[in-house]
């Protein structure tokens, strides 16, 4: 049976890695736009960024594995267009039939108009080329201008700071993180980078004016699921790929997973949709089962984690802002474990800085109750 990947990402590769582990002997070809290999995307934001670890650290496999695998790796051609009926993929290379097709083409950064019409230098974070043009304008009394308080924006703003840039960063809510986190533990992350010299404009929308003598603009307002090729192929479509608790599409030989995947959580009871690199591998690897012939359901709960300065943090669930948060330890000193509760029930948990608990916060998400409090 032929298995044909679109997106040579995160998600694509750790599928056809899964495949050929699990014994899959068939034809899998692998398409990617980008020139590069596979690779992982947090170090692009964080360790690559900071230029603390080089490129090859990122990549999934060295580019050898592919061929000594025989996965046919095509770097540089781009899926144009989807037949399911006639089962071919369209590319920038040519046609590519298929048996069973597995959609990972990601999501693209929102354009920041503001910066786009007003002509400023403006730089999105997503390919490797991105870091590389911001690693080399974060300077020592470069002016950085970052749109947008989420998590890169964030991650962005400190390797700013880190490398001696002026960053001030623009946030239209009153905290960064706040629909993620809820105030309490959204604060946390405004005094971090206040206290790291970042000059923080909360409750602002962004405007020409504000943009105008910065060397570099960085747009971190969110990205969008890249659902061009899936909607050519008349598959299911709403914030991102529709698709059922086992990652397939409203085509059954199709399966969506990765950031472009709007999944129906069996534990959760609603659907969701999941820009991490977490959910890349863990998905990739129900998909790839189900590929070939099996029937599993995903059912793993959101994870992700950042490392902004000295702050490292994970997070398992999936909370709102409007959950009531109980926090263990020190929001002050930064080493703390918090829970999100609804209705009693632990729905997501995270630490800070604290190492030793990832196997904590985990149980209290799976189990829905509430650990004691060690730090008393």
């Amino acid at each position: 049976m032929s298995i044909v990947i679109v997106g040579a990402g995160l998600a694509g590769a750790t599928a056809a890695t899964e495949l050929r582990e699990q014994g899959h002997t068939g034809p899998i070809v692998l398409l990617g736009s980008e020139e590069h290999p596979p690779y992982e995307r947090p170090p692009l934001s964080k360790s690559y960024l900071l230029g603390e670890d080089p490129f090859e650290k990122a990549l999934v496999h060295p580019r050898e594995w592919y061929a000594e695998h025989d996965v046919d790796l095509r770097l540089g051609v781009t899926a144009t267009g989807l037949d399911t009926d006639a089962h071919v993929v369209t590319t920038s290379d040519g046609d590519v039939p298929y048996e069973r097709l597995l959609l990972a083409t990601g999501a693209e950064p929102r354009v920041l108009d503001v910066a786009e019409d007003a002509g400023v230098p403006v730089a999105y974070l997503r390919t490797k080329d991105d870091s590389d043009r911001l690693r080399e304008a974060f300077a020592k009394g470069r002016k950085v201008v970052v749109v947008g308080g989420g998590w890169i924006g964030l991650e962005a703003a400190a390797a700013a700071r880190q490398a001696g840039a002026e960053v001030t960063l623009y946030e239209t809510e009153d905290l960064p993180l706040v629909h993620v986190l809820g105030p309490t533990v959204a604060q946390v992350f405004a005094d971090l980078h206040r206290e790291h010299g970042v000059q923080l404009r909360l409750g602002t929308e962004v405007t020409a004016e504000h943009l105008e003598g910065a060397d570099l603009v960085v747009a971190g307002i969110g990205v969008k699921p890249r659902v061009d090729l899936a909607h050519s192929g008349g598959l299911d479509v709403d914030n991102g790929v529709l698709v059922d608790s086992r990652l397939r599409t409203s085509v059954p030989s199709v399966l969506a997973v990765g950031d472009i995947a709007n999944h129906a959580h069996p534990r959760l009871g609603r659907r969701i949709r999941v820009e991490h690199w977490d959910t890349a591998i863990k998905q990739a690897k129900v998909a790839a089962h189900n590929l070939a012939g099996g029937d599993e359901e995903y059912e793993e709960m959101p994870y992700f984690f950042t490392d902004q300065y000295d702050l490292g943090m994970e997070y398992v669930g999936s909370a709102s802002e409007d959950d009531e948060v109980v926090v263990h330890g020190s929001l002050e000193d930064r080493e703390f474990r918090a829970f999100w509760l609804r209705d009693g029930d632990v729905v997501a948990a995270m630490h800070v800085n604290d190492w030793d608990a990832g196997d904590v916060i985990k149980e209290a998400v799976d189990s829905g109750e509430l650990p004691e409090d060690e730090s008393d």
